[in-house]
């Protein structure tokens, strides 16, 4: 969604640098600079002050409690689920599901919707782009019920052939499975497209969005598809709390992946009956402080604002890309035209390992290796690759620092 003037109002970064508290920690006795968070993104005063307040003052288990504390608890639970409602713009707080991550996220739906659906002959399209999380899964279903696993192919800038996925698609097409974003190349897939031309052949896809939601907005029922999957961790919130969204009507008919607590309506040794959505897919105790600080990492990007967000994070990708390209011997791997704020790159003779490394005792964290995407490292035939990712809390005289320590690590390794 492109930005307009207004909402892409120049950042206060002094004050956003000022709301994340471990960016003025030293590494090494340097200052820090973060640029892992393709992998986990820091947190703001405000996301761990409001988990601290909730085991402080509100903790109990949600639900079906009838004393104070618990339904002080279930309140922020639930109001932390119509937060992440409306940030998707999903129909219902029924179509949004608390998991741990994206990974589980992704394993419910091969499990509770894959795994009593397909059989042998039947088809699951994903990328070649992937992060594991979106293929191990569906290799286990593959296994389990016969059905076979079709990957679309990339080309070396790292964009997927719209025209081979469009060949895959035929009646035996079960599910469509794709990042929003990869996670390796940074490449922004044209999901609306892939979505679009799924629905026409009747078929289910879920959208894996962990790269897309903390960069820009997103609008589920305009995308169109069935699922959509996020983690908190990489949207400056908590780890260990993600979300799964579910069109209500497709996730009425999956029966429950987990067995257990709050799931249920009622239990006897002859039968159970489930719970009600979103309930049925919540087994157990959930990660109440986890939701709760979530909604409010939710509040805090919405009130800095997505579409400024994405418009100050592309520049400081075009600024990267700009003097990362200027170091000799650097190769940046993924080149795609649409791009999040991320660069994956190599440097001639230089293991990425090595490298990152050196770049800590500058006090610079990227992440080195194959970001769970072993087929894209496979494709572009390197090892592994360095890896950094831009948040809005970083700045163009980061980037500087980045560029000088790789200089030094280029010196020290010949």
């Amino acid at each position: 969604m492109a930005a307009n003037p207004k909402s892409a109002a120049p950042l206060d970064l002094e004050r956003i640098r000022r709301d994340f508290p471990i960016l003025s920690r030293q590494i090494r006795g340097k200052p820090l600079v973060y640029l892992d968070n393709g992998a986990s993104a820091q947190r703001p005063s405000a996301v761990i002050e409001a988990e601290r307040e909730y085991y402080e003052r509100h903790h109990a288990n949600v639900h079906r409690g009838v004393h104070t504390l618990s339904q002080e608890a279930t309140d922020l639970f639930e109001g932390a689920r119509e937060k992440v409602r409306g940030f998707l713009n999903a129909a219902s707080t029924k179509e949004i599901v608390f998991v741990r991550g994206t990974t589980e996220a992704i394993n419910l739906v091969a499990q509770a919707w894959g795994r009593p659906r397909l059989g042998k002959g039947d088809e699951i399209v994903i990328t070649w782009l992937e992060h594991h999380a979106n293929i191990v899964p569906w290799q286990q279903v593959c296994e389990q019920t016969g059905a076979g696993l079709k990957v679309v192919p990339i080309d070396r800038r790292g964009v997927v052939d719209f025209d081979a996925y469009l060949g895959m698609l035929g009646p035996k097409t079960r599910m469509v499975a794709i990042a929003h974003v990869s996670n390796a190349l940074g490449t922004v897939l044209p999901v609306e497209k892939f979505v679009a031309a799924a629905r026409e052949h009747g078929i289910a896809t879920l959208v894996d969005g962990a790269q897309a939601v903390p960069h820009q907005r997103v609008d589920v029922r305009s995308l169109g598809c069935d699922f959509y999957a996020f983690s908190g961790h990489k949207l400056y919130g908590p780890t260990g709390i993600g979300v799964l969204y579910g069109r209500e009507e497709v996730l009425d008919e999956m029966p429950p992946w987990q067995g257990g607590g709050d799931m249920i309506l009622t239990v006897s040794f002859e039968r159970t009956t489930y719970n009600h959505l979103p309930y049925k897919f919540e087994a157990g105790t959930p990660n109440i402080a986890g939701a709760v600080a979530l909604g409010t990492a939710i509040d805090y990007v919405e009130g800095v604002g997505l579409d400024r967000i994405a418009a100050y994070e592309a520049g400081l990708l075009d600024y990267a890309t700009e003097r990362l390209s200027a170091v000799p011997g650097l190769t940046i791997v993924g080149t795609a035209p649409e791009k999040a704020s991320l660069v994956s790159f190599v440097i001639d003779g230089v293991h990425p390992h090595d490298l990152g490394t050196i770049l800590d005792a500058e006090g610079v964290a990227i992440r080195t290796g194959h970001h769970c995407a072993m087929p894209v490292m496979d494709f572009f035939e390197v090892p592994a690759t360095a890896r950094a990712s831009f948040a809005f809390y970083n700045t163009r005289a980061e980037i500087d620092a980045l560029v000088t320590a790789l200089g030094r690590a280029r010196e020290m390794l010949g």
